[in-house]
């Protein structure tokens, strides 16, 4: 007869000592709500210290949503109202989400000493391989307002590999002309910091309609304690270099990218400029009517349901309900993208308050956006 083993047998999840079963359920609850109100971390780089927030756990196989947000802003003013908006809890259940703060922009941040070299935008990129590797993901999908567009932009340039899609929000590629220039230094001799940068974050209608957004923001700005360094951010985003997209060539976004920008828009321009340079099997462009400057504040659950197509277009969230964006016959979900991984495709999608039109684009497929 075979000698009999002892097995030791242990919970796979095991209480506490006079841990009642009640107890850990809420003990894990709690652990879960702070996962998902998030863990700020810094990290050292090259360029300096960088903040970053990191909220839930990360999902087997699937790229943390990384955000970077604009000048005269950090994550909370930035991106809150978008991750915060009810249709957006389906999303960030099925993502792992890391929000940068930009050098100096972090809540409490203490001015930095007088003649501190800030970044350029070029550097603030580099800093994110150091912020991945510390947090041990590979892949990524950016999404950036701004000058955070521009540097998750620098980023895919120089790591492709490990970026599977962005939406690039108010994204200018270009670097300052010498009329740009001209005009910026004039403008600084009327006009004050914080309302060159309310300038560049709000169209002129907004700023003279006054909404409480407006004011609210202009609050935030103008009474910062960290003013200094948004004024440092400020003058790395003015200096900063010349994407250099060009259609066709090397010097492209690789991964599925989503153009987003408001009707009337102080970077209006620039956005469809941007759209024309990059390939357009790959990219979508997402004119917001009655969404302003700034569309992830002022339009949460468009852009949501927008991300969701965008993000099914990946291969994510293919049982997505789609409440606001309605297929149109021309693009069905299928055909949009395929679940199997062919990741190839061409959107392009316009939006009113009404209903969407669909706008001039490149062959491909198209959709029409009901909102």
């Amino acid at each position: 007869m075979a000698e009999l083993q002892e097995v030791q047998i242990t919970e796979e999840k095991p209480l506490l000592p006079g841990q009642t079963p009640e107890a850990a359920k809420e003990a894990e609850l709690a652990a879960r709500i702070l996962l998902d109100q998030g863990q700020t971390h810094s990290v050292e780089t090259p360029y300096g210290s960088v903040t970053f927030t990191v909220c839930g756990t990360p999902k087997p196989k699937r790229p943390a949503i990384f955000t970077y947000h604009d000048v005269g802003l950090n994550y909370k003013s930035c991106f809150q109202p978008l991750f915060q908006f009810g249709d957006m809890q389906e999303i960030i259940q099925n993502f792992v989400r890391v929000h940068v703060d930009a050098p100096g922009m972090e809540e409490g941040a203490p001015v930095f000493p007088l003649g501190y070299q800030y970044p350029s935008l070029d550097q603030l990129a580099d800093m994110i391989p150091c912020i991945l590797q510390y947090l041990n993901f590979s892949t990524i999908i950016g999404v950036g307002v701004g000058a955070g567009a521009y540097i998750l932009s620098r980023y895919a340039l120089n790591h492709p590999d490990t970026v599977e899609g962005l939406v690039l929000i108010n994204i200018d590629p270009n670097a300052k002309g010498w009329m740009d220039w001209a005009a910026h230094k004039l403008t600084g001799l009327t006009s004050s910091i914080p309302e060159m940068i309310l300038g560049h974050l709000f169209s002129q209608e907004e700023l003279s309609g006054n909404s409480e957004l407006i004011q609210k923001y202009r609050n935030i700005i103008t009474h910062a304690p960290n003013l200094e360094n948004i004024e440092l951010y400020w003058n790395s985003y003015n200096n900063r270099r010349d994407l250099n997209f060009e259609r066709g060539s090397e010097i492209t976004l690789k991964c599925p990218v989503m153009l987003v920008v408001g009707d009337q828009a102080p970077h209006e321009d620039a956005v469809v400029e941007c759209n024309s340079k990059l390939d357009p099997t790959q990219t979508s462009f997402l004119k917001m009517a009655d969404s302003g400057g700034q569309p992830q504040l002022t339009q949460p659950g468009k852009l949501t349901e927008a991300f969701k197509y965008f993000l099914q277009g990946m291969g994510y969230m293919a049982s997505s309900c789609m409440t606001r964006l309605s297929r149109s016959r021309t693009a069905s979900l299928t055909s949009a993208a395929s679940i199997d991984g062919n990741r190839s495709r061409s959107r392009t999608l316009s939006q009113s308050s009404e209903s969407g039109t669909l706008s001039s684009g490149p062959p491909g497929h198209t959709m029409e956006v009901s909102c």
